[in-house]
This record gives C-alpha cells, structure tokens and sequence, in this order.
C-alpha cells in the first residue's frame, strides 16, 4: 500500500494526474481460465445464451465487426471527452500519458482488457475510462473497444449519445447478437458496447460463462478493451470482473477519496492484478498553465527558428 500512499501524496503536491504507477504484482494473464473454479453459471440460473440466439462462436470476430452499425461521433455538449481537433489540451496529455504507461505494460505482459473501477462513485471512473479509450483509439490501427458493464448506473451510451440497448445485457439474455451490440465510432478506431437493458440481477449475468467466453474473443480483434465498471466498494461486480481481466486501473479523485477507502479498496482486489493508480480531480488552471507554457514555448521556438532560416536564405540570395 506505500505505493499507493505515496501517489496520492504526490498528486496533492504537484496537483496533475497520475499515470499508473510501476505494476504492483504481475497481471494475471492466465486469469481468464478462472470461470471453471466458481465462476460458472449458478446454480438454477437459466441458461440465458441457449435461448433462441446462436451460440457465441457463431461467427468469427472479423465477422462480427464487419456487420457492426457505426454511429456518428457526436458526444454529449458537457461529456468533457477528448477532442481529436484539439491535440495540445491539458486533459488529453494526461491521458497519453496514461496510455503510454499501458502500452509500455502490455510490451511487457499480454495486456488487453482492463477493468476501468474507483473506490466509491463520483471520483471519475467513467470519464478516465471513456477518455482512456479514446486516447488509445486514437493511435493508428490501435482498435479499440469501450465496454459499460456499469449495468447499474451505465452512463457511456449518453455521453456518446447513442442508444442504450441493445447492449451487453441483452446479449448475455439472449435477446440480441453481438454484432447488435457493438457500435462504430464513425471516423474513428473506437468501438462502444452499452450496458443494454436494466436487469435486477447484475452479478447473476456477470457469473455466466458466455462473459468469460467473450473476454476470450474480444482480444483477437481489439488491442485494447477498457471496461467501466460499477464502485468496488458498492457492489461486487467488479471484483468478479477483475478476476477475468488482465488488469485493473484505480482512480481516485483528489480531496474526495480517503486513503482508508482505498486500502478497503486494494484489499477486495487482493492486490494482485493492480496495473497502477490514476488521480483525478486536479486543478483545471495549473494544468492549462503547465501546458499553455510548454506549447507556447515549443511554438515560439519553432517561429523563431524559421525566421532565422528565412533570414539566411534572403542573406544569401543577395550575396548572389
């Protein structure tokens, strides 16, 4: 837990957002083969999959996303996403950084999808999650898959103003195709899968084993898959998810989350599969200063490089 502690530390004093820190624990790369040890359907739980619907493996990944719909990108006005337009933003070097930090994880390990989760709500798991998947969408032929398995409180269909079901609990129901519940982000490499309809029983639906079969598939095409996922201190359903997935990104928001609710947080995870930690919450006016002066110089300093160049080339041209 010191590594833990002493980011909070950190982001308190230099008031940025931290990407995640030095992996604490291998991922549990061999962590999908879990489903046979308990993770299976319940006991008396219908067998929701079998019902009218073909069988997962039906068809093949590349399959399924050539007969994805795909969607405009038109997010919600105070979504707060990442803006390709708009490169030198605080917020999106923030997020490179992030990915940067996973991508150099997954040189390493096999890492493809994550659980996207935060001690308690409110301290923006969803928006480093969306944002996260954008970031890594937006490196060339890096597909990329944004899945809400917030089936509580699901909130990526809004900001990307699309429907929210069909999506991921109708499929595991039986009630649509994965290729129904996939959508293409138009323009981009982005792909979102919605929570789809509200159901009573999360956990019961996050305990079949069609979840860890498509954990299985969705790497073959998707280089990342960044799921967001409902509090760990307010419902089971990531802990479970976590244990299917390669890793786990906590967020934590500065002046909002306590170090207790984060040990309690790290405890439940059992500390094994944590990719790092990601602080949010930092002051909007030190970030846009930082990057303001670092672009500002960068720019001034390549204006005046060209203006030297121009001023030895008319020299030289005279001379002549």
């Amino acid at each position: 837990m010191s590594k833990v502690h002493e980011a909070l530390r950190r982001a308190e004093l230099t008031g940025g957002a931290v990407p995640p820190a030095a992996p604490m624990g291998a991922p549990r790369g061999g962590s999908r083969g879990l489903a046979g040890a308990g993770l299976g359907t319940p006991q008396g739980a219908p067998a929701y999959r079998s019902v009218g619907v073909s069988t997962p493996t039906s068809l093949s990944m590349q399959d399924v996303l050539a007969k994805v719909q795909e969607v405009p990108f038109q997010p919600l006005a105070n979504a707060h996403l990442l803006d390709a337009t708009r490169p030198s933003e605080a917020p999106a070097e923030e997020f490179r950084s992030l990915r940067t930090r996973l991508n150099h994880l997954q040189s390493l390990s096999p890492i493809h999808n994550i659980v996207v989760t935060s001690p308690s709500p409110a301290e923006g798991k969803s928006f480093t999650a969306v944002n996260l998947a954008l970031a890594e969408a937006q490196l060339t032929d890096n597909l990329t898959l944004l899945a809400d398995f917030d089936f509580r409180r699901p909130i990526v269909h809004s900001m990307f103003q699309v429907d929210r079901s069909p999506g991921i609990t109708d499929y595991l129901m039986g009630k649509a195709e994965l290729h129904e519940i996939i959508k293409k982000i138009a323009g981009t490499n982005l792909y979102i899968m919605p929570a789809g309809e509200a159901v009573l029983n999360p956990l019961e639906l996050l305990n079949l084993n069609e979840v860890k079969v498509l954990f299985d598939r969705l790497p073959t095409v998707f280089n990342w898959v960044v799921l967001d996922t409902p509090p760990l201190l307010f419902a089971a359903d990531a802990n479970l998810l976590s244990t299917l997935c390669h890793g786990t990104v906590l967020v934590v928001r500065i002046g909002t989350t306590t170090i207790d609710s984060v040990t309690r947080a790290m405890q439940s995870l059992c500390e094994n599969n944590v990719l790092g930690i990601a602080v949010n919450g930092a002051r909007r006016g030190e970030l846009y200063s930082k990057y303001t002066y670092y672009h500002s110089y960068y720019y001034a300093a390549e204006n005046a490089r060209a203006e030297e160049l121009q001023a030895e080339a008319d020299a030289k041209s005279r001379t002549e």
